[in-house]
């Protein structure tokens, strides 16, 4: 069962290395299926030669934008399978799901998409101001008076949060936490052991989500208050920091990793 890993082994990513990600995992992909890597603007034109299509370290879609909405609508028009499945409500749909999950009163960072509505938000010196079609920081701005066209940028109060915190999933089941304890090296990651209300609150969002296949990375910050909040749900292509795990965890990862790619493809 051929199966088509979708990658950018070139992408620059600040503080990450996605293509040694992406070479450890697919040496060991290779001892259960037969597997060919593309860049991800080559796979709306290969994916019919395969069984099913991995998205995996493949970037910002932002970059290229055009190529990947080309790839879902022939994916989705063809039946193709695709890992994640194109069915993800979070950052593979954009960014609306910060809004929805604010509206609908859940642990997440309060995000507005129209200055208009400032008073929504708590009251702060500083507010987050990035595109809402934007991803990785791109265009991230901070402002005492945010503005921008209605529904075309997200904003969010600034919170002095003590550390980030990021908690990693394959199906529903939990791998592994990491955290960032100096908030401006996001990336300088060391692992992290959950608490119950920890895990409790990150699986809030996996169910949310109702993927019943894939890799999904719960993103959150810890508040001045002592509580969570979600930063971002990544359910596209999350790099998952394998380099930092131990081995057994990393092995275990991988062992997860086959099992839902077996049930996936049946």
């Amino acid at each position: 069962m051929p199966l088509l890993y979708v990658t950018d082994l070139a992408y620059p990513a600040r503080g990450r290395r996605y293509c040694d990600e992406d070479i450890f995992l697919t040496s060991r992909l290779r001892e259960h299926f037969e597997l060919a890597l593309c860049h991800p603007a080559d796979a709306r034109a290969l994916m019919p030669a395969f069984d099913a299509v991995i998205v995996r370290n493949s970037g910002p879609v932002l970059h290229y934008q055009a190529s990947y909405d080309a790839f879902r609508a022939a994916a989705l028009a063809a039946g193709t399978r695709v890992y994640n499945p194109l069915t993800g409500r979070a950052d593979m749909a954009g960014k609306q799901y910060l809004l929805d999950l604010t509206a609908a009163g859940l642990p997440v960072i309060p995000t507005i998409d129209d200055p208009a509505r400032l008073a929504e938000l708590p009251q702060v010196p500083q507010y987050a101001v990035k595109p809402k079609q934007g991803a990785d920081s791109i265009g991230l701005t901070f402002t005492a008076t945010p503005d921008g066209p209605a529904g075309g940028v997200l904003i969010q109060p600034r919170i002095d949060f003590a550390y980030e915190v990021s908690f990693y999933f394959v199906d529903d089941a939990f791998q592994y936490a990491l955290h960032a304890p100096d908030p401006a090296r996001r990336w300088e990651l060391s692992p992290y052991e959950p608490t119950a209300a920890d895990l409790a609150f990150a699986r809030t969002f996996i169910e949310w989500n109702t993927l019943d296949h894939g890799i999904q990375r719960v993103d959150a910050c810890r508040a001045p208050s002592g509580e969570l909040l979600l930063v971002e749900l990544e359910d596209l292509n999350p790099y998952l920091s394998l380099d930092l795990l131990p081995a057994a965890v990393r092995d275990g990862f991988v062992d997860a990793f086959v099992a839902s790619l077996r049930s996936f493809l049946g």
